[in-house]
């Protein structure tokens, strides 16, 4: 887990992801985190008035979903 260092202080654990952070993490360009936020697949987001943040817990929960679904094939009927 990345930490941020805050003046002299002891370095404090990432507790959220924005958006675009969350998209670089994990590989993937903004409009594909759209579609599957829109697709009902992205992951649990918090709203603070109108920032977006997703939380470490619920982007390994998301990671896990993903990787426990099924997955498309090109042979599987539409």
């Amino acid at each position: 887990m990345a930490a941020i260092a805050i003046g002299n202080t002891e370095p404090v654990s990432r507790a959220a992801y924005s958006i675009p952070e969350f998209c670089k993490a994990h590989r993937i360009c903004e409009a594909f985190y759209y579609k599957l936020r829109n697709a009902g697949l992205g992951p649990r987001e918090m709203r603070a008035f109108r920032r977006v943040t997703i939380s470490i817990e619920a982007a390994t929960d998301w990671r896990r979903a993903r990787e426990h679904a099924p997955q498309a094939t090109e042979n599987s009927p539409a």
